[in-house]
């Protein structure tokens, strides 16, 4: 018995057939990741590759470098103050930020949504209300904080160096150090070794403990205000990891700093 020559051709055809649509649903399904991944730097792609150990050296270098600057400022020029230094050290975690996003720029890291808003809000609030509540429980008086006055008056310069660093300079550059380029950083080493959870974890309590580590170097914290700033720092990195997103952080950061403010001039003023 001969086959027709229709049916032998049409085994070639419907295998090739096959195979062609195999491979555009592995192309489809290959610009589907891509795609994602283009939108989330948690994801991993091209905008996050840069930021690794690179990276993450040139932060730590920089810090570093700004905290031994800043010290000999202090001692070389003391009139200068703590202000001096503290622009010092601001220098040396700016250089490894502008370094990093002019390298690349993380996808969906910049991205604001109003819900940034609602999270930094509530939750800068919630955590200047627990730190309230742990320095009465470590022995505090519970009194309103307040500012130096000189003839019932705020000290010149307070604007900048008492509302502006504190509300608006220092959450932004800590943020975007700690939060942005040193967890983003090292979430990008560990992901594939350990896996995206545990790097997840170990980026957002790395990046808290050097966040309270440089708190430190202005002296020696007390119990409540070490715990606060663990909570503050934890808080933003697990919002930073949750969401994709700095800005949540920073905006945590600002309503935690900011409120203090509120409070101190209140204490300062009916005091």
């Amino acid at each position: 018995m001969s086959l027709d020559s229709t049916d032998v051709n049409e085994v070639p055809r419907a295998e090739a057939s096959d195979v062609s649509t195999r491979s555009e649903r592995r192309a489809a399904a290959s610009d589907s990741v891509k795609s994602t991944r283009r939108t989330d730097w948690r994801l991993g792609g091209r905008t996050v590759h840069p930021w690794r150990a690179g990276v993450l050296a040139v932060a730590l270098i920089g810090v570093g470098l700004g905290v031994v600057l800043g010290t000999l400022v202090t001692v070389v020029l003391p009139s200068a103050g703590g202000l001096a230094a503290t622009a010092v050290l601001w220098l040396g975690m700016l250089v490894p930020i502008v370094w990093a996003f002019t390298r690349s720029r993380p996808a969906g890291l910049l991205r604001l949504r109003f819900l940034d808003l609602l999270w930094g809000v509530g939750l800068g609030l919630i955590l200047r209300m627990v730190q309230g509540w742990l320095a009465v429980a470590t022995g505090g008086s519970g009194a309103l904080p307040s500012y130096p006055s000189i003839g019932g008056s705020l000290p010149s310069g307070f604007v900048f160096s008492d509302v502006l660093a504190p509300v608006v300079i220092a959450p932004v550059l800590e943020e975007f150090f700690f939060r942005g380029v040193v967890l983003v950083s090292l979430y990008r080493l560990l992901r594939r070794p350990v896996g995206a959870v545990m790097a997840g974890a170990v980026s957002v309590v790395v990046s808290a403990g050097l966040f309270v580590m440089l708190h430190s170097l202005d002296g020696a914290l007390s119990v409540d205000e070490v715990i606060s700033l663990a909570l503050l720092g934890v808080v933003c990195g697990a919002l930073v990891m949750l969401t994709g997103r700095i800005w949540p952080a920073v905006l945590t950061h600002v309503v935690y700093n900011g409120s203090f403010v509120v409070l101190a001039v209140a204490g300062t003023l009916l005091g």
